[in-house]
């Protein structure tokens, strides 16, 4: 049988040494296609391989059990029974020509702060913006202290 002998440092002048020969495979194995020369070498993964082959799937799976995790411990209930369920009393009001929100809610609830009062009038009535049209019907919670 015969071998293929392959020098590595061919050349090198000053009286360096050449490298040892190495043997790749049989000079049968040469012939016909090249990809069965490295078939049976074994797979190496660099450190950048084993990052994204290990620490991606891992990222994946610490990524869904938070998502998980936020669902199951999240206060997603507004009350545990319909009992404790308690009704905004509200009562309606007509928007004049040049009211505002925060106008409205001083009217109504003087005795609290008109922030918290504008914000249960946006809640009430599902309003996207602050702005309000003169005639429209606006429910307003009642004066509550």
């Amino acid at each position: 049988m015969s071998a293929v002998s392959v020098f590595h440092g061919a050349g090198i002048r000053n009286g360096a040494s050449v490298a040892p020969a190495r043997h790749y495979g049989h000079a049968a194995s040469m012939k016909g296609s090249s990809p069965s020369v490295g078939a049976n070498a074994p797979l190496r993964l660099t450190r950048r391989g084993q990052v994204v082959l290990i620490g991606l799937p891992l990222m994946l799976v610490a990524a869904v059990l938070l998502s998980l995790a936020g669902f199951v411990l999240s206060p997603a209930k507004a009350s545990d029974s319909a009992q404790d369920l308690s009704v905004t009393p509200t009562i309606s009001v007509v928007v004049e020509p040049g009211a505002s929100l925060w106008g409205i809610a001083a009217a109504v609830a003087p005795e609290r702060d008109p922030r918290d009062v504008v914000a249960e009038i946006v809640q009430l009535n599902n309003l996207s913006g602050g702005t309000v049209v003169a005639g429209q019907q606006l429910f307003v919670p009642a004066g509550q202290s």
